[in-house]
């Protein structure tokens, strides 16, 4: 094994801890959805009343907060893989460029990989060289 193997073999295993981590941090949003969700069902015992639309933006933007991380952290471990099977060249760009906005390991991790993607011999492993075709 070359020392680029090694390296997007070690690259794809930050991208498994980034990805898992990345999915922890996004259940924190899960607060404000109770929140949400008691607004809504604690109405008829409320003193005061509160909008039903704030219990819905309580509601509706930690939903999505949730699922965005969630389907992010889906394509980090997705990109390890694919990383690790040499497959996906532009996918893996693609999450590489994408992770460079999540300071401070993300960054560091998005970095690392572009810099490694964009080597001849890295490219070179994932587009290896296709036999001539059969001639009848």
């Amino acid at each position: 094994m070359t020392q680029d193997e090694s390296n997007l073999n070690l690259l794809s295993i930050f991208h498994f801890v980034l990805g898992g981590l990345t999915a922890l941090i996004s259940c924190f949003p899960f607060i404000h959805l109770l929140f949400g969700v008691l607004m809504l069902t604690e109405q008829a015992n409320a003193e005061e009343e509160i909008p039903a639309f704030v219990a819905w933006l309580f509601i509706c933007i930690p939903a999505t907060l949730i699922l965005m991380g969630w389907a992010l952290s889906i394509c980090m471990i997705v990109a390890g893989l694919k990383l690790k099977k040499r497959k996906a060249y532009t996918f893996c760009v693609v999450i590489a460029c994408i992770e460079c906005l999540m300071m401070p390991f993300g960054t560091l991790l998005g970095v690392f990989t572009l810099i490694m993607l964009y080597k001849e011999p890295i490219k070179a492993l994932f587009y290896p060289a296709t036999p001539p075709p059969m001639v009848r």
